[in-house]
């Protein structure tokens, strides 16, 4: 980042981390927080992380918008605080690959990876009219094509029945919704409600790619014509 185009620099200290930055800047927002995060496990990148001053914003009144990777729906270390980041009031959508870590808050300010990342990266605070527009309408592209993410969405290990995995297995396989609700002996309009869930709660788009990631997650059976 060049002089020009940084205000200030949230560098690696003994004083101020990242992480403290962030929240500082984000202790003093007034309306609205994007975020885009691209990892969906633990890095040394703080941007995207849920901080307690997130909470305290969405109860303040503020408005928050979380693009995170499809694969965050599934993912241990995430789901939880995704929850409840929900539950609580922000708006979460995922895409297949998140493009950057960024931040804007209020639409005046932009936080993003300075450069090469160290053991705690240093993160650039911009506010040059033409970063932020840059950064807000990358993430409104992305948002726009982005699934939403209810809490409820969010699995559990309890959450499919055998015959969510059944059906699952049956469709990957080619089966009609006719043929699978013949064999699983429910009606077609079950099978189609049943498709649905299991399509939002995989953040799929489509039946095939919701196939193909229960596949990925071992939920596909062999046995599909028992």
């Amino acid at each position: 980042m060049t002089a020009a185009l940084t205000l200030e620099t949230l560098v690696r200290s003994s004083v101020t981390s990242p992480v403290a930055g962030i929240n500082t800047l984000l202790a003093n927002a007034k309306t609205q927080v994007l975020i885009m995060r691209t990892s969906v496990v633990p890095t040394s990148c703080p941007i995207g992380w849920i901080q307690q001053v997130d909470h305290d914003n969405l109860r303040r009144g503020l408005q928050y918008r979380l693009l995170v990777p499809d694969a965050a729906r599934t993912a241990p270390r995430i789901a939880g605080q995704l929850f409840s980041f929900g539950l609580a009031g922000a708006d979460i959508r995922t895409v297949p690959a998140v493009p950057m870590d960024a931040l804007v808050i209020d639409g005046e300010v932009a936080v993003l990876p300075a450069g090469p990342a160290g053991m705690i990266p240093a993160l650039a605070t911009l506010r040059l009219p033409s970063i932020i527009t840059t950064t807000t309408e990358l993430f409104k592209r992305v948002w726009a094509d982005a699934m939403p993410l209810a809490p409820f969405d969010l699995p559990h290990s309890n959450q499919l029945s055998e015959k969510h995995l059944r059906l699952l297995s049956l469709l990957y396989s080619g089966s009609t919704d006719e043929a699978a609700a013949a064999q699983l002996k429910m009606s077609v309009r079950t099978v189609r409600r049943m498709m649905s869930e299991m399509t939002n709660l995989l953040g799929a788009r489509s039946r095939f790619q919701a196939g193909a990631k229960a596949a990925q997650r071992g939920w596909i059976r062999d046995e599909v014509a028992r």
